[in-house]
This record gives structure tokens, sequence and C-alpha cells, in this order.
């Protein structure tokens, strides 16, 4: 927490650009301090696909995670990427709460999990 304030880093796959900008607006408007992707290489951010970004960007989000209370998992028809699966089990190792969107499709093999709807 920062003052009063929940700190939640967003996490999914960029393809979902829309219900990054949705959720970030919906949570913030709940007073939250939200944390974001900073470039979205599915959804026509070009650059992260220039040599050693993306790898650059998957470290710098787990830092992200770091200064966060809890994650939101943004999994569109309960979809979770092998990214956004490392990143669930960071936030996990390092005992972050993480919600979800959406129920997600397969189990995730650590514990505990809590799905928002």
């Amino acid at each position: 927490m920062i003052n009063e304030f929940k700190v939640i880093t967003l996490c999914g796959s960029t393809r979902f650009k829309e219900q990054f900008l949705e959720e970030q607006k919906r949570l913030t408007l709940e007073g939250n301090v939200v944390i974001s992707v900073g470039l979205f290489g599915h959804s026509g951010d070009e650059e992260v696909w220039k040599p050693g970004i993306k790898e650059m960007l998957d470290r710098m989000h787990l830092s992200k995670i770091d200064m966060a209370d809890e994650i939101f998992v943004i999994n569109v028809d309960g979809y979770i990427g092998e990214s956004t699966k490392r990143e669930i089990s960071y936030a996990l190792a390092h005992g972050k709460t993480v919600k979800y969107l959406e129920k997600p499709r397969e189990p995730m093999t650590e514990t505990p999990r809590i799905f928002i709807a």
C-alpha cells in the first residue's frame, strides 16, 4: 500500500489492450494505484520485437509485480499464456494476491487464487 492506496499490477496477454485499458480505469476509479504494461506487442507496438526489448520488458514486469500488493490477470475467455503463467507463479512465490478477470481455463498448480467476475 502507498498511503491508503492498494497497488495492483496488471498482467496478461498484450493482445487484450482494450481490456487492459478498461480494467486500469475501473481499478483506478476504485481507489487503487494501477501499474500496467508499457507496450502492447501483440496489439501493434512493434518496438517490442526488436532484439533484447521483450526480454528487458519481461524482467521489468517482474519488478512491477514486486512493487504491487497484488496482481490482476487480464485473461479474456480464460486465456493465460506462458509469460502470464510465469508472472502468476512469480507473484504467488512472492506472497502476492492474484485476482482474475475471468475463471482460468486451466487450474494453476499454485494456490491460493482468487477469482473476480
